[in-house]
């Protein structure tokens, strides 16, 4: 991730040149991705299309500020985040422009993007289960089972301020109902063998070290390690050792998440930009943009990574993925109510 100031300072050189980047043949890109690898998409979108890529980088967070601070001088034409809750956050505050594209509409399955076109999935990732295959005989099979007494002092899991953490406890609103996602945060609190800190990374290592016996990540983290791309979770510090489970594969299916886009609301070049949503749904940029991040592509039938292909095919939630971000007001006010850090 490229450093706020640079984010700032990049992003003032081209507002500088509003004039010239609104020419034909170009889109602004805001993007909360930030893999090196991202570039090629680019330029392949560029050599398919002779769009040229003007991109800018930073968190989450620092694009939805800026892009409320610009108002209707926002050069930014797409949008890129990660996590249906923060594509809601940016959607509540009236940051996309809703659009209608019969590619998008036939190649993004309807449970990945908003019912009236106002963001559109890409790419996902499941939220599972890893377990230490030495310490537990039987991991918990469903979301429900980590509330159970059986599994005390056993879990890790991150922060309930995390964006992970409130749309899993808003799936679970979704489909359970309040009552039932509270009793569950509840006994979940009950099982954590440590107050969550640290990455999902950091919880996969916590098992592999001994602290805690199961952790509740995503799954590209894994195929990270798999791929031999994350330091200090190798063979050798117990990778081999750890187990993996997608919950709920009787009924609902594995809870999911996504890397998503939009057209922003304002978009000076709005056609380029939906040019290049459909670009994305492409069966050579759907492989691509998976890939980068060990993600699943969104569109059925797309070349999935042969790391992310070892860990096992499961059926995924059907849930239209607004449903989290309608739901996260309330989950976190659920974490917060019942003490979680």
């Amino acid at each position: 991730m490229r450093p706020f100031p640079l984010f700032a300072a990049a992003l003032c050189a081209l507002v500088a040149a509003a004039p010239a980047v609104m020419a034909q043949g170009e889109v602004n890109i805001y993007s909360a991705r930030h893999y090196d690898n991202d570039d090629k998409l680019y330029d392949d979108f560029t050599a398919a299309t002779g769009i040229t890529v003007n991109r800018i980088e930073g968190n989450a967070d620092e694009i939805i500020e800026r892009m409320k601070a610009e108002g209707a001088n926002s050069p930014a034409d797409v949008v890129l985040l990660v996590d249906a809750g923060r594509l809601f956050q940016a959607d509540q505050d009236a940051l996309f422009r809703p659009i209608t594209s019969t590619t998008l509409n036939e190649r993004i399955p309807a449970e990945l993007r908003h019912p009236e076109g106002h963001w559109f999935g890409f790419a996902t990732r499941a939220r599972v289960f890893f377990y230490d295959t030495e310490k537990v005989a039987n991991p918990p099979q469903t979301y429900a089972d980590l509330a159970k007494p059986e599994y005390k002092g056993q879990i890790c899991m991150r922060s309930a301020s995390n964006i992970y953490s409130l749309s899993l406890l808003a799936s679970i609103i979704a489909h359970e109902g309040e009552e039932a996602a509270r009793a569950w945060a509840a006994g979940l609190k009950d099982n954590l063998a440590r107050d969550p800190e640290g990455g999902d990374t950091d919880q996969i290592r916590a098992v592999a070290s001994g602290q805690c016996a199961i952790a509740v990540a995503n799954t590209y983290y894994f195929a990270r390690a798999l791929a031999e791309e994350v330091d200090a979770l190798t063979p050798a510090d117990g990778r081999d050792r750890i187990g993996w489970v997608f919950p709920n594969q009787g009924d609902r299916g594995t809870h999911i998440n996504i890397s998503g886009a939009a057209v922003a609301a304002n978009s000076p070049n709005s056609e380029n930009a939906i040019k290049f949503l459909e670009y994305l749904a492409s069966d050579e940029a759907q492989q691509f943009f998976a890939a980068i991040n060990y993600e699943y592509p969104a569109v059925p039938g797309a070349t999935v990574d042969s790391t992310v292909q070892g860990m096992g095919t499961f059926k995924a939630d059907t849930l239209n993925l607004s449903a989290l971000g309608e739901h996260q007001a309330r989950a976190q006010e659920i974490y917060n109510e019942l003490g979680w850090k």
